[in-house]
């Protein structure tokens, strides 16, 4: 028996009250239990103390980004769990005994002010180098303070720059001004909980005094402005969210007019020096959807671009990303889920193609410009579930050279013992769909095999082969198989992959899950007893919806920071922001929504596999009301379901290495308790 939980007559809107004391009282006892259950098995402190190890490990690959003549990382360990920024040089980082520069240590920082800070990024000042714009968050919430911060004396500086707790952000326009968007009280923030308004900040100038740059409606998504500081090509923009996959973005003149760049608002719109590129999410004339363009800016200002297609889709590949460098334009293109990496060159005749020398031929590959105003090197990232990232520089163009190997990740389990496999399933509606499995060589295929499925399946991102110390410590070096499904509604195939499972077309994510499920077992591999699926924020949202829509191909659940009030989520937090790609529960769609709001689909008739739902009481982007109320109402049915709540962590779910390690090993006990 189904039972409506409308606004109107949800028993557990309570719940939605983050900090009250009834409500903390609630997650309290919750936690309690479950700690006193999963912590006291010897199992427990073998998986956090595996988990802890690979992520506080001093042989991580520690990465850098170049600014000037530095290389800038920040670090945490078991000595410094909030971190250190530090600097040191290319030929340091380049030897065995790299030398650091600390420039702030974040947990001295917290000792001395009584804070939890949690690390958020730094902006540079262009080009002298000397000043940073500090992004700080409380216990790791997506909100955050700004600080400006004086590299040469490693200290604040005192009057400087600085934003209160907001969603939002400050970026350098010259050394005495910059750009601040933020919450500045009554009419400064959408409905979507981001600023509509940007300002400019000169210093000394009180924040309410900076001078508005531009207002966006408060139904936008939120607005925010940068300066371009490349040298020679120096410009100001304004980019203007209005959902989120439709935006537009300003040239600021110096009169402070405002020129609109003519594409469409669905496209993805980069400027480098004189080249503007467009991704398109949908069909423009005769270009399709998921192709890469490219223009001269002044061109598509003039209104007379020659636009050329960089790259166009095919039924099996996809744009996964592209970076430039001083001279050429590097694209990251996924064949059937693979990287593949192409070298674009622009000329006076148009663009020439090349190929990547030494690039990997399997394998995730990520590649970043080291610093694409002075060079045409490139960092190199290759790594697979069963291999260790390496990190690498390369020299792209005629005269390059091939990645040279720069630093390698330990390995944290025996790999050797392992096989990854490709494999494709057919979902509901005929539709063919991916899926990694990494498993034993050995596997005797006689259907006990203990197997976690994990999956996303939205907001246009793809799920590729990546190396995890937790995963192979925790789960395949015991034993189980590991499968990652690359659903509808990720980003896979582009574009069309996404559109797939929009909106009303939601399900058929779930479809595309169930159906990877099921391949699972038809292949001796596991059975539903033996089989758990796994996901997080839509993947949570994805794995409440296998267990009230498929609890019969389920041996157990994995639930984390979770969407699964779909009624309610537009109102909560960043809710609003996701309409484009869920609908919008106050108007009609509330007819196809409801058919994917796990909280409305509870059966207490059913049965359901064992849950455990992890959150974050500091998530400020998914409400941990969702994962609360789920769980009541679980539990009011009388289902076998767990719970945590982090007090810190954001929607990450841990503010520091000890958290992560902790709330890892609960999912893993949970797992092993219930599969093993």
């Amino acid at each position: 028996m189904r039972h409506d939980r409308g606004m109107t007559n949800d028993p557990h809107a309570w719940l939605e009250d983050v900090t009250g004391e009834k409500q903390l009282d609630w997650v309290s006892q919750r936690n309690d239990r479950t700690t006193a259950r999963l912590t006291a098995a010897p199992l427990f402190a073998e998986l956090e103390a595996g988990v802890r190890e690979v992520l506080d490990s001093r042989d991580r690959i520690p990465f850098v980004t170049a600014r000037g003549g530095h290389y800038y990382n920040f670090w945490t360990d078991a000595e410094h769990p909030r971190g250190l920024w530090r600097r040191t040089t290319p030929e340091s980082y380049r030897s065995a005994d790299t030398e650091w520069e600390v420039l702030l240590d974040v947990d001295a920082l917290n000792a001395a002010e009584g804070e939890n800070w949690v690390w958020h990024g730094a902006r540079f000042l262009r080009p002298d180098l000397d000043r940073a714009l500090v992004d700080l968050s409380r216990g790791g919430a997506d909100a955050d303070v700004t600080r400006e911060f004086d590299l040469p004396t490693r200290s604040f500086v005192e009057g400087g720059f600085a934003r209160p707790e907001a969603k939002g952000g400050m970026s350098w326009i010259d050394r005495d001004t910059v750009y601040v968007a933020t919450d500045l009280g009554e009419g400064t923030m959408t409905t979507s909980g981001y600023p509509r308004t940007v300002r400019r900040l000169r210093r000394g100038e009180p924040l309410e005094s900076a001078e508005l740059v531009y207002a966006g409606e408060e139904t936008d998504l939120s607005v925010s402005a940068f300066r371009d500081h490349t040298p020679g090509f120096e410009r100001d923009f304004l980019r203007r969210a209005l959902a989120f996959y439709a935006d537009e973005l300003h040239l600021i003149g110096e009169d402070g007019s405002f020129t609109r760049i003519d594409v469409p608002d669905s496209a993805m719109t980069d400027v480098h020096r004189e080249w503007l590129t467009v991704e398109l999410r949908e069909d423009w004339g005769e270009f399709r959807a998921g192709s890469l363009l490219g223009a001269r800016f002044d061109d598509v200002l003039a209104g007379t671009p020659d636009w050329e297609v960089l790259f166009s889709p095919t039924d099996s590949s996809s744009l996964a990303g592209y970076t430039w460098t001083r001279h050429h334009l590097v694209l990251d293109v996924l064949e059937h889920v693979v990287d593949r990496l192409v070298v674009l060159t622009p000329g006076p005749d148009g663009w020439t193609r090349g190929t990547f020398p030494g690039a990997p031929e399997f394998g995730s590959v990520s590649v970043s410009a080291v610093d694409a105003d002075e060079s045409d090197d490139v960092w190199l990232i290759v790594t697979d579930y069963l291999t260790p990232s390496t990190l690498s520089i390369a020299t792209v163009g005629p005269d390059g050279t091939a990645p040279q190997p720069l630093r390698s990740a330990p390995a944290f389990f025996d790999a050797d013992r392992h096989v990854i496999e490709q494999h494709f399933v057919t979902s509901d509606d005929g539709t063919r769909v991916p899926y990694f499995l990494v498993r034993p060589a050995d596997l005797a295929f006689d259907g006990t095999a203990p197997t976690l499925l994990y999956g996303y399946g939205g907001f246009e991102i793809p799920m590729t082969p990546g190396y995890s110390g937790g995963i192979g410590r925790s789960w395949l070096e015991r034993g189980g198989v590991y499968a990652v499904a690359n659903l509808r509604g990720g980003g896979e195939y582009g574009p069309r992959w996404h559109r797939a499972a929009l909106r009303e077309k939601r399900p058929r994510a779930y479809e595309d899950m169930a159906a990877v499920a099921r391949d699972l077992v038809g292949r001796g591999i596991t059975s539903a007893a033996h089989l758990a699926v796994q996901g997080g924020s839509n993947g949570g949202l994805m794995a409440g919806n296998m267990l009230v829509r498929y609890p019969e191909l389920f041996g157990a659940v994995v639930i984390q920071v979770p969407l699964l009030d779909m009624k309610r989520y537009s109102h909560l937090l960043a809710g609003a922001s996701w309409v484009a790609e869920y609908g919008d529960p106050d108007t009609e769609d509330w007819e196809f929504i409801r058919g994917f709001s796990p909280y409305h689909l509870i059966d207490a008739d059913a049965g359901y596999p064992p849950v455990i739902v992890l959150t974050s009481t500091r998530d400020d982007r998914v409400h941990p009301g969702h994962a609360r109320k789920f769980t009541a109402a679980l539990e009011e049915a009388g289902h076998d379901v767990t719970y945590y709540e982090n007090i810190e962590g954001g929607h990450g779910g841990a503010a520091d290495n000890a958290q992560a390690a902790r709330m890892s090993a609960l999912a893993y006990a949970f797992l092993w308790e219930r599969l093993g």
